[in-house]
């Protein structure tokens, strides 16, 4: 079978971010082991981790999340409709009203950082100097809020004009940059006379300008020059202001349920709030180097289908786009579940993250990766409905998402502590997608229901076997490679990884998974020519 076209330029698409993604990603498992070798799960972990969530959220809702779904339809249709220089003049106001509506935010927050602090992690005050560590670090980083808006719309207008690879590298920046800091800064925080913690936060904001540094010269190539101008009567700036202020709500499950999740893990005590961040972040590597990078891919394509009114090829590329995903992410899942316990000892057991730490966040990272899909799928789910200017209906399917979660975690964190709080995650997770792709299928007359769950099924049981054979090599490699150090971890991690892309490879040619199929002649075609 030969691979469609659109199939094609979408899996190249999603091919150059996933390259920059991934290395942005490993970029930030090293971060998070820099974190847990000077940190571990202690109470400074727990306070940075707090108090970098709470500007996180509020980028999340209102710069990144909302923004991305808002800005990338509507800038595409200007530059569709009208050209590049309106669009220009419409990605200038709107940087320009991002930088005014974020900096109100930021002095805000600032002032207010301890009642906000209180209310995110009041139980922290029943440990001595924890509560007020995290509200000075809550105020150090509320301007990463404003410098994240700035560099999501430069990403936003790349992708637009089809520039996947920097705007997709740059959140490799802000790895860079704590990484960095944290070596130089934190073996000299007692001659410095401050809390080692502070390093990260620097090592944050230092990030933030570099994820706008790496964007900017980029876009001037393409000729954007920023305008000092801001009209709020502009069409175009006021419909994206539209779609973000429903759209704050839209894009929110994932994040509200995040605050929900961290407001009870504070009452299980020191390290929840650490084991499940964690765990989280890894849970989250194969969503950003598969579930984003096939949506961000797919966007442009989605905006200018929705901008022609051309429904039959708006529903041709989510559906392209949606089997794309479970081919990556199905198996990731599978993978996450069964070898949970190796993954974390490698990536992150060293310094002060023991033992317990390494079983603790392994748990968490079994529970949430059902989480994967759901996620996942929101991605591609939610900005269709912008790109189609119903900003009303994720709202409604977002907020039946919070719901869920609330209901599940309050029920869940009693049966099964912290873990509850990661399944009841999950779990809303795939609520929202589920929910979101029936209202899409109506709204489009379908999307290829049929070849979906045909893919789905054939993608399950693959994977089923790959993570049997997965499991399998990672128990026969502690013959060879006994012990607990990096090295011997790496070999069986590696073998058994290795291992089970190759049960997966055969297992989807048995199986004629096209998707798998196409990936397969991209590569083979590409390293021939090389």
């Amino acid at each position: 079978m030969v691979p469609s076209e659109p199939l094609t330029r979408l899996a190249r698409s999603a091919g150059l971010i996933g390259i920059a993604t991934l290395t942005s990603r490993l970029l930030g498992l090293a971060r998070d082991r820099t974190y847990a070798h000077f940190f571990g799960a202690g109470d400074a972990m727990d306070a940075f981790i707090v108090a970098s969530r709470i500007p996180n959220l509020v980028r999340d809702l209102f710069a990144e999340g909302a923004m991305s779904a808002a800005f990338v339809p509507t800038f595409t249709r200007c530059l569709t409709t009208r050209g590049k220089e309106a669009a220009w003049r419409l990605g200038s106001q709107t940087i320009n009203a991002l930088v005014l509506v974020t900096g109100i935010i930021v002095v805000l927050g600032i002032l207010f950082a301890r009642p906000l602090t209180e209310l995110y992690a009041g139980e922290f005050a029943r440990v001595a100097g924890k509560l007020e560590l995290t509200t000075t670090l809550t105020q150090l980083l509320f301007p990463f809020l404003t410098m994240i808006a700035v560099a999501v719309a430069l990403m936003g207008m790349l992708n637009s004009l089809g520039r996947f690879f920097i705007p997709a590298l740059s959140p490799a920046m802000m790895n860079c940059a704590v990484i960095v800091v944290a070596f130089i800064m934190v073996p000299l925080s007692g001659r410095l006379g401050v809390q080692p913690i502070y390093a990260l936060a620097v090592g944050m904001l230092l990030g933030g300008i570099a994820q706008i540094a790496v964007q900017w010269p980029a876009l001037r190539r393409e000729g954007y020059r920023h305008q000092l101008a801001l009209d709020p009567r502009d069409p175009g700036l006021r419909e994206i202001l539209t779609l973000m202020g429903p759209g704050t709500i839209g894009v929110a499950a994932t994040q509200i349920n995040l605050f929900v999740n961290t407001q009870l893990a504070t009452s299980q005590g020191t390290g929840p709030p650490s084991w499940l961040n964690y765990a989280f972040r890894l849970m989250y590597l194969p969503i950003g180097l598969f579930g984003v990078s096939i949506a961000t891919a797919a966007l442009p394509d989605i905006s200018r289908h929705a901008a022609r009114e051309s429904l039959s090829d708006m529903r041709d590329t989510i559906s392209r786009g949606l089997r794309m995903m479970l081919m990556l992410n199905v198996p990731a899942m599978a993978g996450l579940v069964v070898l949970a316990s190796p993954i974390v000892g490698l990536i992150l057991q060293s310094g002060e993250f023991d033992d317990t730490d390494t079983i603790a966040t392994a748990a968490a990272l079994t529970y949430y990766a059902p989480g994967l899909l759901g996620y996942s799928a929101v991605k591609i789910a939610t900005p269709s409905f912008y790109a189609l200017r119903e900003a009303r209906t994720p709202v409604l399917v977002s907020l039946l998402a919070i719901g869920t979660n609330v209901v599940l975690s309050l029920v869940l964190v009693r049966a099964l502590g912290y873990l509850g709080l990661a399944l009841g995650t999950a779990l809303a997770a795939l609520v929202n997608a589920t929910v979101l792709l029936a209202l899409l299928r109506r709204r489009l007359g379908g999307l290829d229901g049929g070849r979906l769950a045909v893919a789905l099924a054939k993608i399950t049981l693959a994977s089923l076997v790959m993570g049997a054979a997965a499991w399998g090599v990672e128990r026969a490699m502690w013959s060879i490679a006994p012990g607990f150090g990096v090295l011997a971890r790496a070999i069986r991690v590696f073998s058994a990884i290795g291992v089970a892309l190759l049960v997966l490879a055969a297992a989807a040619r048995l199986l004629r998974i096209q998707e798998f199929e196409d990936a397969s002649r991209r590569v083979l075609a590409r390293l021939k020519r090389r």
